[in-house]
């Protein structure tokens, strides 16, 4: 798993305008007054630029990712009061979670498996905002007769190993939406797809070029023939993308009875 700084930045547009503001507003208040929010896989910090509006001054950030280039532009940008760690994802034990008022991901639970946020949600007592997960849908217009099938066939590869264990890939929202419902906790979704039109039309070439290849990972034969003919027409495109937003609170402990002697 890994993603460059340019593909980031090309995509970092869409994914401010799609994440739904009323979550990430309900985000921000429980991360409580003096927030500490722990970022994972922070990359260069989408998370950071969404949320630090929303949070009262003085907000820390820790950054966690397994990519020193990308936390270095994240901890840039975020200045004083960001914190970076330089981890494997995987290794759910030893995430830095000491502290945090919320936890918090983008683009990241699609790429998980079913036992890692089942050990997520196991280590968790603070809010858990999630944004941008990928949930199986795309449309296009215009069509083609191919996009159904494209569409199947990436999808059937989303939910391959992309570094820690099989993928959730497209059940990715709904999944974690269970498994932190079992724990007791309070959990929200929200659509937040991407709407890429035409002034948008290199994300959909790299895009359709990252979704082309997949397909034709899965044996598709004419997965590139389909990337091609979409590159072509980005500058006439527009194309729906799902993706869903999470935000799970944890249970409130019950008030102390105070007891009082006679």
């Amino acid at each position: 798993m890994g993603f460059s700084a340019e593909w980031l930045a090309l995509r970092d547009p869409a994914d401010q305008a799609a994440r739904d503001a009323v979550l990430a507003r309900r985000a921000a208040r429980a991360a409580g007054p003096a927030p500490l929010i722990v970022d994972l896989g922070a990359g260069t910090g989408a998370t950071w630029r969404a949320l630090s509006p929303l949070l009262p001054p003085g907000a820390r950030w820790r950054f966690v990712d397994n990519d020193p280039a990308l936390l270095s532009i994240a901890a840039a940008a975020a200045g004083e009061g960001a914190e970076i760690v330089i981890a494997d994802l995987a290794d759910l034990e030893a995430l830095p979670l000491a502290g945090a008022t919320l936890v918090t991901a983008s683009a990241l639970l699609d790429l998980v498996s079913a036992d890692w946020v089942a050990g997520l949600v196991a280590r968790l007592g603070v809010p858990f905002y999630a944004a941008l997960s990928y949930d199986g849908r795309m449309d296009w217009t215009p069509k083609d007769p191919r996009d159904a099938a494209i569409t199947a066939a990436f999808n059937r590869h989303q939910t391959g190993d992309k570094g820690l264990g099989p993928a959730l890939g497209p059940d990715a929202a709904d999944h974690a939406a269970r498994a932190f419902e079992a724990a007791g906790f309070t959990v929200t979704l929200a659509d937040s797809p991407w709407l890429l039109g035409p002034e948008m039309a290199a994300l959909q070439r790299d895009l359709c070029d990252g979704i082309a290849a997949a397909a034709a990972e899965t044996g598709l034969g004419d997965a590139a023939d389909w990337g091609r003919a979409r590159r072509e027409t980005a500058a006439l495109s527009r194309c729906m993308i799902g993706h869903l937003d999470i935000l799970a609170l944890p249970p409130v402990p019950p008030p102390e009875i105070a007891h009082v002697q006679h």
